[in-house]
């Protein structure tokens, strides 16, 4: 199969895109043929191992994983021998990175999963691109609203980068958990698709800070850190919630400096989303509602996949990037382990 895999750290060249044996089916895996995956920004700090503070756990000179992707949709394609929830062709969604089967991942033909793991089917009306787009960004936007800033009916909400990939989400899901009133935060060039996914307000950062405009919000979504603490305290309601979604900047301790700076704050905090298979079928509800709806910039091909991530790493992406993954026709066949 084709894979996209890196063996140094650097800039979106370390990418290749290399021949790799399929992953082996053990009894509780589902192996899926990849039709599409996206990019997070994950994806484009493990590649080039930043924060620097973190390669004890990734690798201190090189990567000790060398696969890329969270995300990806696609079709069952075999299973292990006791697998009940899944069958050949499904058309299934998820990932999530730690839930992969170790070696494998969403940038490549072939990914495994547990059949207990991130994987559901695919909501219905979703094309695979849409769906890939889904998992990680629409947790990271759920667990900030619902369980960190304990979001309620009638709050009044800020996104500050509601047009991004998580930003898109997060505005959705947060009238759909009932706030009263949502503002978003872009660019002038995205005012007018953040209106169009359920915003109430739109503010334009480059005519007005929304730290200095006096209005007051129950919570504020952060996704792109470019406001100080004291400042984003400022437009918190009394009992305000402020979650910074973004590490702050910095190679080397920035980020670990911006999370003690919040955690010595009430009510602010810093925030990493966490697996919960039982949110992504949340989630898949909202979809299938109408509720949410995933909002794609572009989309690459697995051969052009270096510049997906050189795009999401500009940070001016208006929703999620998605690569779309074709099979070759002189793809190996998946190794045999125990499918039925």
């Amino acid at each position: 199969m084709k894979a996209i895999r890196y063996h140094a750290y650097g800039p979106p060249e370390v990418l290749r895109i290399e021949d790799a044996d399929p992953p082996a089916v053990g009894p509780d895996d589902v192996l899926i043929r990849v039709h599409a995956a996206s990019v997070n920004p994950l994806d484009w700090h493990n590649m080039r191992g930043e924060p620097y503070i973190a390669r004890p756990m990734s690798g201190l000179t090189r990567p000790k994983h060398t696969a890329l992707g969270a995300d990806l949709a696609g079709v069952v394609e075999a299973v292990g021998r006791d697998v009940t929830a899944f069958a050949p062709g499904d058309e299934v969604y998820g990932g999530c990175g730690l839930d992969l089967v170790p070696g494998t991942t969403g940038l490549a033909e072939y990914a495994c999963l547990k059949q207990d793991g991130m994987l559901l089917r695919k909501p219905a009306g979703l094309t695979f691109e849409q769906a890939a787009a889904v998992p990680v960004a629409a947790l990271t936007a759920l667990q900030a609203l619902r369980d960190v800033a304990r979001l309620r009916r009638g709050h009044r909400v800020l996104v500050n980068g509601a047009a991004g990939g998580v930003g898109t989400f997060a505005v959705q899901i947060a009238k759909a958990l009932g706030a009263a009133e949502v503002t978003g935060v872009c660019g002038t060039g995205n005012v007018e698709l953040v209106r169009s996914i359920g915003a109430d307000h739109v503010l334009d950062y480059t005519k007005e800070d929304y730290t200095r405009a006096g209005r007051r919000y129950d919570v504020v979504l952060d996704l792109v850190a470019n406001h100080g603490v004291l400042a984003n305290r400022r437009v918190l309601a009394r009992r305000g919630v402020f979650v910074e979604g973004a590490p702050s900047k910095g190679l080397w301790i920035g980020p670990v400096i911006g999370m003690v700076k919040l955690a010595v704050m009430p009510r602010m905090t810093f925030f990493l989303s966490r697996n919960s298979r039982e949110d992504l079928a949340l989630v898949s509800e909202l979809i299938e509602s109408g509720e949410v709806t995933p909002v794609i910039d572009r989309t690459y091909s697995l051969d052009d996949a270096a510049e997906a991530v050189r795009y999401l790493e500009q940070g001016h992406a208006r929703g999620k990037v998605v690569v779309t993954v074709t099979p070759s026709r002189t793809d190996r066949r998946p190794r045999e382990g125990s499918p039925r």
